[in-house]
């Protein structure tokens, strides 16, 4: 092992190799040939993945100046060196499933990083100075023993993905919600009691996961019409890559209304979050109540909500339900419509069903 482990790295210093992979090495520490005489200048990409490394050289950057990209996924790494601030080139630091307690402050002189990944280990904390990585866009630090997040992360303006699931924080600060690239925001699995009421104000922020915090008792307003769940949140792949859906039969494809994001079927049972909030904003706003002082005043609600619940994409014809977000269709042959005697070529008529296990009624679905 240590013959061919030493026959790769002198091979990728007389070749200049760009990415060297030591994977899967059983490695307790750094290999001494990587850092012998002036080192691997010429190294972009290292992968030490799935080795049993317990830390860092404090001459890494030294050694190895060009680094864009470091794995470390996978070892034994209690402490990460003062050091691992000098390798200013660092893109991607890869950091997952170690045994890191502590994140040293020096890891906010990595100006050009862009993808952190934390997960998986056993951090209390984290230090401000991440709020000092401008070009950062992922932050993955899930699965660790965090309850607070560092406010001076509301500084990371080109973040795009924040990942904390699985930790113990009790709040989102609310300088996250200033963030404006925020595009995906989970944070499920904690001790959320409240969500900052701007949170989804921003037209960028599209997925908020916070779903499995048992003591959640509301949303922001402003999430009605962002993904919120958990990642099976009820829209297929085949769905979620589509901006319109269509229902298809043979030659024939009859677009739906863009405020259609899921189609079901009559196995589902469970509405989506977005759809029962929906329905619910309907009962309370759609028509005068006599007990409308319990419910928000509706100035507080944004115009485009108010309008769409005035105007539902349907209703069933047995039940009144109404319908905003989800449909159920059913395929039947023309000829058994009630539009058999309007076409004489054969087609497909396309209706929808409440989904209520009260109501198997049927209603037409105009296209």
């Amino acid at each position: 092992m240590a013959s061919e482990l030493h026959e790769t790295i002198f091979t990728a210093k007389q070749e200049r190799h760009k990415n060297l992979f030591l994977n899967y090495r059983n490695l307790n520490i750094f290999p001494v040939e990587l850092l012998k005489d002036e080192g691997l200048q010429f190294l972009e990409r290292l992968y030490m993945k799935r080795n049993s490394l317990t830390t860092l050289p404090d001459n890494l950057a030294q050694k190895l100046p060009n680094l864009i990209e470091l794995y470390l996924h996978s070892n034994n790494i209690v402490i990460i060196p003062q050091a691992i601030g000098n390798l200013v080139r660092l893109q991607s630091l890869d950091l997952s499933d170690n045994a890191l307690q502590v994140i040293c402050p020096e890891i906010g002189r990595l100006r050009s990083l862009r993808h952190l990944r934390l997960a998986n280990n056993q951090l209390k904390f984290l230090p401000q100075e991440l709020g000092d990585l401008k070009e950062l866009e992922t932050l993955d630090v899930s699965m660790n023993l965090l309850k607070t997040l560092p406010e001076r992360l509301a500084q990371c303006l080109s973040l795009q993905c924040l990942t904390a699931d699985r930790n113990r924080l009790h709040c989102i600060p609310r300088q996250l919600c200033l963030l404006p690239d925020l595009n995906e925001l989970s944070m499920a699995a904690n001790c959320l009691t409240s969500l900052p009421l701007d949170l989804g104000r921003s037209m960028e922020l599209q997925f908020v996961f916070v779903d499995n915090n048992v003591h959640l008792k509301g949303l922001p307003s402003y999430l009605y019409n962002k993904v919120i769940g958990c990642s099976g949140c009820g829209l297929t792949s085949q769905v979620s890559e589509v901006k319109q859906l269509s229902l298809a039969q043979g030659d024939l494809s009859v677009p739906l209304p863009l405020e259609v994001k899921a189609i079901g079927s009559e196995a589902d049972r469970v509405l989506t979050l977005e759809e029962m909030a929906m329905r619910t904003l309907h009962v309370a706003y759609g028509q005068p109540r006599k007990d409308a002082q319990k419910f928000l005043p509706p100035f507080l609600l944004p115009n485009s909500l108010l309008d769409l619940l005035q105007c539902p994409l349907g209703h069933c014809h047995r039940c009144s339900q109404p319908m905003f977000t989800i449909v159920y269709p059913k395929i039947f042959p023309l000829r058994e419509t009630a539009l058999a005697g309007v076409h004489r070529r054969t087609t497909v008529s396309f209706v929808a069903y409440c989904c209520s296990s009260q109501c198997s009624q049927t209603f037409d679905l105009q296209s």
